[in-house]
């Protein structure tokens, strides 16, 4: 479904192990990714409870190391994901369809919300294996909040939006009891949902910090990487991006959520579909920003940026992906390298996001990488591919 931006008329409906996989994700594995491959081979159908699927096509895998397409087994788009560990990993989609894999990859049990069929999925949080939080879009009550504490075996709704000016994006959490959720302005102000008890219970934190919005600015629910967080448990640091309005912004927040500050950055805007749509902090000063126009064929000229300084000054790649890009993170234990995915392919930075080269052409919406290594990109027609070792 492409990425859609919510005005009044139009409200978008887009809405390895560790020590294999370290440093640049080792030398030889950097090595690999910097010459140019295409996507990997095409894994096998299975089947769901949503029934028999084709599995997506792709080219020839890449020798050496590269994505590697595992068997979902459905043709939803997921954009959510949520990496645990090279093993465990969580996808959420449309049609209500939330995944859950702890043989990496290499089967998915389906372990949907019952009866949530007709909700659109665009963020997992996971807190570990077991536990995790998914985010339904929509305005007014399609917007919602559902946890699990047992990998999916039974789902509690823990929010539910009921006032119809609201329109959910993203979630995030800052360590395993503190989490915030970003809806788009509400009264001229951003609106944030807060949690202080692991996702059971939330509430509307106050705006009285929250700078104004500009005419027409929101979130983009495309990848579950408009609010994010730097490594967890280190500190009440927060950010979200946006797009829409006369520029994109990223805002900051050093006190989860409370008060906050927002930064004009270079991704273009101007356009109800440009902006910033991903964001990664690798620490609570390091960051990346990725974005452009996400219509089919139209340029996405600046379409990522870096931050040395927490979000307060943000300056545009050298050499940006070649075009609009959804998600990004940072390879684990790298201080340079990072990952940036799209409809039309992954790039890879290896000097902190100054200059990208695309290494793949398969089509992903967002990617995420656990602290052992394990990383993971997930997209349209049931794509969920893993980073391995060929």
């Amino acid at each position: 479904m492409t990425p859609v931006r919510k005005t009044r008329t139009t409200r978008r409906t887009m809405t390895a192990g560790r020590a294999g996989l370290t440093g640049l994700l080792g030398a030889a594995l950097a090595l690999t990714l910097a010459a140019p491959a295409r996507a990997g081979a095409t894994p096998t159908a299975s089947t769901t409870a949503s029934g028999p699927a084709p599995a997506a096509a792709a080219p020839a895998p890449v020798p050496g190391a590269g994505w590697r397409l595992t068997p979902t087994g459905t043709d939803v788009r997921f954009r959510g994901l949520a990496a645990v560990d090279h093993r465990t990993a969580w996808a959420a989609g449309s049609r209500g369809t939330v995944l859950r894999t702890t043989d990496a990859g290499r089967s998915w049990r389906d372990v949907s919300p019952p009866g949530g069929e007709g909700l659109e999925l665009r963020d997992v949080e996971a807190l570990d294996a077991g536990r995790a939080v998914v985010l339904a879009i929509g305005e007014g009550e399609a917007s919602r909040l559902l946890r699990t504490e047992d990998g999916g075996a039974t789902w509690t709704e823990a929010f539910r939006n009921t006032d119809p000016r609201a329109f959910y994006d993203c979630v995030t959490f800052l360590d395993r009891r503190h989490g915030l959720a970003l809806s788009d302005p509400v009264d001229g102000r951003f609106r944030i949902l807060s949690t202080r008890d692991g996702g059971r219970t939330w509430e509307v934190l106050p705006d009285s910090g929250m700078p104004a919005a500009l005419p027409g600015e929101a979130g983009f629910a495309a990848s579950g990487q408009c609010l994010v967080t730097a490594d967890r448990g280190h500190g009440g640091d927060v950010w979200f991006a946006t797009g829409g309005g006369a520029t994109a912004r990223v805002f900051h927040s050093a006190d989860r959520g409370r008060t906050w500050t927002v930064t004009d950055s270079p991704v273009p805007g101007g356009d109800p579909a440009r902006g910033v749509f991903g964001l990664a902090f690798r620490d609570r000063e390091h960051g990346i920003a990725v974005g452009g126009d996400y219509r089919a064929g139209q340029p996405s000229p600046a379409a990522a940026a870096v931050t040395a300084d927490g979000g307060r000054d943000w300056t545009p790649a050298g050499t940006p992906p070649p075009a609009y890009r959804s998600g990004v993170a940072w390879l684990p234990h790298s201080r340079t390298a990072a990952l940036a995915v799209g409809p039309t392919g992954t790039d890879l930075t290896r000097d902190g996001g100054r200059t990208w080269r695309t290494v793949d052409t398969g089509s992903y919406d967002t990617v995420d990488c656990a602290p052992d290594g394990g990383c993971w990109a997930s997209g349209e027609k049931g794509r969920i591919a893993r980073l391995a070792r060929r």
